[in-house]
């Protein structure tokens, strides 16, 4: 039996393939009939909570977001969702590889400003984050779209 979370993960997967998907060239198919897709996907989902899930959308909307675009993120979609009676933000990027992602992500994350940011919302609201789950998704060579983003 397919756990409920899976069963969200690939029906909400599934739906932003088929409302934001674009036809393009075939790529080179692997040994196993997984594509060399012309871009990867992630997807990221962070566990808020509803005592301060306003301040966590703010910090979210107006700082990373920002910040992320100064390192070239390409952000696809947000969404808020339930689940397990929990609020989440799940969000998916696309990337042109695993290493640019890598990368992308340590700048991120080393970000001097992002850092300052994330201890003043925290002094002033407490924990904005719980469990992040974190999943790259690369496109199989039947997927009816090789990108996502504009």
């Amino acid at each position: 039996m397919m756990h409920i979370k899976t069963f969200l993960l690939v029906t909400t997967l599934a739906m932003v393939f088929t409302i934001m998907s674009t036809t393009a060239g075939l790529s080179q198919t692997s040994s196993k009939g997984v594509t060399t897709a012309d871009v990867i996907h992630q997807l990221r989902i962070y566990e808020i909570f509803d005592g301060n899930k306003k301040a966590f959308h703010e910090r979210f909307s107006d700082h990373a977001m920002r910040i992320m675009a100064r390192y070239g993120f390409k952000i696809v979609a947000t969404w808020e969702s339930r689940h397990h009676n929990r609020t989440e933000l799940v969000y998916l990027l696309e990337w042109p590889d695993t290493g640019t992602m890598e990368e992308r992500w340590a700048k991120f994350m080393s970000d001097q400003e992002w850092a300052q940011i994330k201890k003043a919302t925290a002094e002033a609201h407490g924990l904005l984050v719980g469990d992040i789950e974190d999943r790259t998704l690369e496109l199989t060579d039947y997927s009816p779209g090789r990108r996502l983003a504009n």
